[in-house]
This record gives C-alpha cells, structure tokens and sequence, in this order.
C-alpha cells in the first residue's frame, strides 16, 4: 500500500522528524525526535546545548546557560540534579534559556529537575535550593521555547544577589520565569513543588499550561501561575493545592503590547490562599489590570477567596472582554462562602454557578474529606492561617495519596461549558506540540471517562 511521507520541522539542530499517513485507515504514527549531540559527561557547567540522554542523571553546582539559537533536549526517564543550599545566588544555581528547552518525559518514565534525593522533604519546600529556569532573551534577540511534559519542578527558589529587570537584589527567584512574547511556552503532565514566590511567572508568551498538579507554591506569598502583560493562551485541567495567594492570577500589568488574555477552565483548586500574609487577598483566579479572557468549568475548595475579579479604571480586568460561569463553589465555614466572589471585586455568580450554603454542595472526590480542617477558626474575617505553614496539616498543601476525581454523583458531573474553543495559541508542529483538550463536560480537572489530569 502506498506510503506518503512527511518531513517535519526538526526542534533541535540536527533533528529529522519523520511520519507517515496510510491512505485507507488514516494512520499516523508519532514522529521520532533523534538525538543530537549527545552529552555523555554527568557534570554540566557553563554553554550547553544537545541532548540530555534517556534515563541517564545529570548535575549542575554552577549556573548553566542555554544560548540563543540553541536547544537542550531531556529525553525521558532524565534526572537534572542542582546542587546547592538556597544561601545565595552562588549556591543556588539556576538554568538561564536564551534558547531552547525542552524535556519530554513520558507518563512511564517522567523527567525530574530537582535537588538531591536526601533534600526532597516538605521541610525544604520553602527553601528556594536552586535557582529555577530563566527563560529571557538576550539582548535583541527573540529568545525560544519552553517546552516541558511530564517533568517534575522542585524546590527552586534562590535569592538573587544584583537587582535587574525582574528582580529586586535579595528576592527570591521564579521556579520559571518566561518573557520570550512571540514564542512558545508548553507545560503539560508535570508536577511544579516548592517555590519560594511565584512558581510560574509569565511576562509574555503563547503559553499552553495543561493538566499538571502544582503544590505548595509560595512561602509567604506568590501564585502558582502568574501571568502578566503579553501572555495569550489556555491554562486547562490542572490541580493546584495549598498556593500561598492564587492559585492563576491574569494582570495586564507590564510593558508588552499583546494584551493579558487566557482562557482559564475545567482546573481543580484547594485550600489556596491562606500563606498570603496580606488580608482579603488570594484564592483561586484572580483577573486585574485590564486582563481579559474567560474562567469556566472550575472547581474552588475552601480557597480563601475563590473568584477575584477586579474592578475600577486603571486596575480593574477588561470587564467587556471577560466572561466566566459553570462553576462550583465549596466552603466548610461562613468566612471562605462569604468570599466565593471576593468581597473586593466585582465578580458575580452567573446562573450556570453552582454555589449554596456553608458545607453545601461537595465535590464527593473519591478520596479527600473537604472538612479535614475547621476554616471556622479562621474567624470572621479573610485572613491567613494563624499557624506556621510547618503546623498546617499536609493534605492541606499537597495531592499525597488524595484522589481528586469526582464520583459519579457529584454535582461537578454533566455541568461544565462545553461551546466554547480553546484558543490553542502555541505554534509547535512537532512531537512537542501541546495537545490541548477542549473544555470538559465535568467541572474541574478529572473527566468521568477518563480524560482531563492524569496524576
């Protein structure tokens, strides 16, 4: 039978990616990525480019620089080590992407950019031991993309010590932070664990964040995912537990021309917003500062506020341009149902919400009790938890052996929006591709036949 065969575009110099199409039974098969420039040294130091080889563990002690025009390939089942100790920006190093990056780790053999093994204890989530992955362009040039599947991301978070454009001198770094506007930043399937601020930064981009779990996020303060001027795409079936202030947060603040717009849907949210050390703030989604864009099928569980739409000129969210509905709100005490829409903004329950009483309407996941902890002594006010994060207890700050999909007789089943399209923004057209789902029948992140998050 007759064969047509493609060539794709390679996304590491040296790559031919290669499918093909049978013309009875259509029939494509997944192209292969070949690797180039294999790197067989475990130490990694300084420029690199080339391919991180399967299975294989790696470590960088020193700062390590991926050039522009240049590409770094993780192949599955790679361990990227940092050593360090978070006490300064020398002993905390960082991943700086001028060019490329990608990781394609597999549900099977998972990538991990971590720290050493005796270090990955919830006692140094906080820590901040490495310095995350800085994706900035260099100057005048247009910089790459940020492509990670499948990857574990944890406990980064260094000071840096001379203040620049993002930072301040002392602050503590993004686990990832992107600001390459006209490229492409991809991750989905991963697992983002321990930051000290913000886990993810966005200054820019066509991003594709779907179905990855983020935990413990942000000591005193910081989002899971924070997504400023320039930022256009969709964040989708994503869990995110025990975020210090929002779990997503869209501002338009910033300096870029693309105006902050992203679709926000079908994600799980729990227990967020209660390290933020100032009052009424953090939760679930955020939309300020003329962002638009829209948030539906979501579900909030006891977040200190769930849905934060600002208004006002010069703050407030592209009110004309932002729609939201169909979803469910759960609170176990009058202060976190007194902040279902915050008490600040101008969000309003939409007649697709499902929303009701104190304790009303849960969730019924297969295995987490939403009333583990009594928010009740909280008081009547939004404000953090009394206790150090240290006392809180851990299911409150991460997934564990917790099973977050809905049983059948939930009332999350059957009711999410499905009319409308993800924007599907990302311009990859390789294996690296994003594979965005559309918007699920069930609220939240896990479907009933399946689909949705995989953790």
């Amino acid at each position: 039978m007759k064969l047509h065969h493609y060539i794709l575009a390679a996304i590491t110099t040296g790559t031919i990616l290669t499918s093909c199409h049978k013309e009875a039974d259509v029939m494509v098969s997944k192209p292969v990525i070949t690797p180039s420039k294999p790197i067989t040294s475990d130490t990694l130091s300084g420029a690199i480019q080339g391919t991180l080889l399967a299975g294989k563990t790696y470590y960088f002690a020193t700062d390590i620089t991926i050039n522009d025009g240049d590409t770094l390939f993780m192949q599955s089942g790679v361990k990227l080590i940092a050593l360090g100790d978070g006490s300064s920006q020398l002993k905390s190093p960082q991943i700086t992407v001028n060019g490329s990056l990608i990781s394609l780790g597999t549900k099977e053999a998972p990538n991990y950019i971590t720290v050493s093994e005796e270090l990955r204890t919830t006692d140094n989530a906080f820590k901040g031991i490495w310095g995350g992955i800085q994706c900035t362009p260099a100057k005048d040039k247009q910089g790459g993309d940020l492509i990670l599947k499948w990857t574990h991301l944890e406990f980064a978070g260094g000071p840096v010590a001379i203040g620049n454009d993002v930072y301040k001198a002392g602050d503590p770094r993004y686990m990832i932070y992107f600001a390459n506007v006209d490229k492409n930043f991809i991750l989905e399937d991963c697992w983002i664990r321990g930051s000290k601020d913000d886990a993810i930064r966005t200054d820019g981009g066509r991003i594709s964040i779907l179905r990855n779990t983020f935990e413990m996020c942000g000591e005193k303060g910081g989002e899971a995912l924070n997504m400023k001027s320039g930022t256009v795409g969709d964040v989708a079936y994503n869990v995110a537990i025990g975020a210090a202030t929002n779990a997503f947060k869209v501002s338009n603040s910033g300096d870029k021309t693309v105006q902050a717009n992203v679709y926000i849907y079908n994600n799980t949210m729990i227990n967020c917003g209660f390290r933020q050390t100032k009052e009424g703030r953090g939760g679930g989604i955020n939309f300020e500062a003329f962002a638009k864009g829209k948030a539906f099928n979501n579900l909030f569980i006891n977040c200190r506020v769930s849905m934060r739409v600002v208004g006002g000129a010069g703050t407030g969210a592209d009110l004309a341009n932002l729609t939201y509905g169909n979803n469910l709100f759960y609170g176990n005490s009058y202060t976190l149902w007194n902040q279902f829409n915050a008490t600040d903004g101008v969000s309003v329950f939409t007649a697709t919400d499902i929303h009701g009483d104190v304790k009303q309407n849960n969730p019924v996941f297969y295995a987490f009790d939403v009333d583990q902890f009594d928010y009740t002594t909280l008081g009547g006010t939004v404000k953090a938890m009394p206790t150090s994060w240290k006392q809180q207890p851990l299911p409150l700050l991460q997934q564990g052996t917790s099973n977050f999909r809905v049983k059948p007789t939930s009332l999350a089943v059957g009711k999410g929006n499905t009319q409308f399209a993800p924007m599907n923004i990302t311009t990859v057209k390789t294996a690296a591709a994003a594979d965005v789902m559309r918007p699920g029948k069930d609220i939240g992140a896990y479907q009933q036949d399946g689909s949705g998050n995989q953790h």
